[in-house]
């Protein structure tokens, strides 16, 4: 059962990682790239990440992979909003 439930998740996690690189690749300007690629694929790369902490069923692991996800998840969106603030004034 655990199993399948890593399995799934790796598969949401990968739809949500290819939907973010399609927003990439289709959205017109840079700031819609960027929101696509920020809110899609920290949530994919989360989901992806605790799907194989799952799968592997190490408490010391799962930690580590919770830890990872809530780094990624506390600064994808900043990391994105200072690109666009950049990007933005530079076009001033």
């Amino acid at each position: 059962m655990t199993e399948v439930m890593a399995g799934l998740g790796l598969l949401v996690g990968s739809g949500f990682v290819f939907v973010a690189a399609l927003g990439v690749l289709r959205m017109p300007d840079f700031f819609t790239r960027a929101h696509a690629a920020t809110k899609a694929g920290s949530l994919g790369s989360g989901v992806v990440i605790m799907s194989m902490a799952l799968a592997m069923g190490d408490a010391g692991l799962s930690l580590r992979a919770a830890a990872t996800v809530m780094f990624i998840l506390l600064t994808a969106p900043v990391a994105a909003h200072v690109l666009g603030r950049a990007v933005f004034r530079r076009r001033g």
